[in-house]
C-alpha cells in the first residue's frame, strides 16, 4: 500500500514518518484491498492534528483526530479508521454468505382455516325502514342497501345509544 505523508506547520522527522508507515499499514491486517493512504498532519498551536484518508475500490475512509501531541493524534485516528474497515468488512460478509451458511428457515406451517365463513348477500331497494327490520331479524349490526327513493346504496347501523344511523354517499358539486 501506497502511504502519501503530508506535514502542515513543522518538519517531517524520520520518527514521525515511520510511526505514521507503521500505524497506517496495520490498517490493511483489517481490510485487504486498500489502494492507497494518505495522511495529512497539521500543528495549530497547542492541537496536533492527524487526518486519515484511506482508498479501497469504491469505497473511501476518512478519520479525524486532535490530541495535546502528534502522535496522540495519529493513535486516535488510527483507531477510528480500524473501527471503519472492520465494520465494512463485516457488513461485506454478511451480504456475501454462502449458500450452506445462510440460516435455513422452518417449513412454514399450512395457514389455519378462517373462523369465519363469507357469505353474499344481493343488495335489493328497500325503504330505511325495512332495512332496520331485516337488520333486527339477522341480528346484525349494520346493514347495506338500496335507497328505493334515490337508487343510492346506504349503510344502516346501531349507534351506542340504541337509535339508528344512516351513512349515504354525497355528491361533489363543482370541478
Amino acid at each position: 500500500m501506497e502511504i502519501q505523508l503530508t506535514v502542515r506547520h513543522t518538519k517531517v522527522t524520520p520518527a514521525i514518518s515511520a510511526y505514521v508507515r507503521q500505524k497506517v499499514e496495520k490498517a490493511q491486517k483489517y481490510f485487504d484491498h486498500i489502494v492507497w493512504g494518505q495522511v495529512i498532519l497539521v500543528v495549530e498551536k497547542r492541537a496536533h492534528n492527524a487526518e486519515i484518508v484511506i482508498h479501497a475500490p469504491r469505497q473511501t475512509f476518512r478519520a479525524l483526530a486532535t490530541a495535546a501531541d502528534l502522535y496522540s493524534a495519529v493513535d486516535l485516528a488510527t483507531d477510528k479508521i480500524d473501527v471503519q474497515l472492520k465494520k465494512f468488512k463485516e457488513r461485506l460478509k454478511k451480504r456475501h454468505v454462502s449458500p450452506e451458511e445462510a440460516p435455513v428457515p422452518e417449513p412454514a406451517e399450512a395457514p389455519a382455516p378462517l373462523p369465519f365463513s363469507v357469505v353474499k348477500q344481493t343488495v335489493s331497494p328497500m325503504s330505511p325502514e325495512q332495512a332496520v327490520r331485516e337488520m333486527e331479524e339477522l341480528g346484525q349490526a349494520f346493514r347495506l342497501y338500496q335507497d328505493r327513493d334515490s337508487h343510492q346504496i346506504h349503510v344502516i347501523y346501531r349507534r351506542s345509544d340504541e337509535s339508528y344511523g344512516i351513512l349515504q354517499p354525497v355528491k361533489k358539486s363543482g370541478r
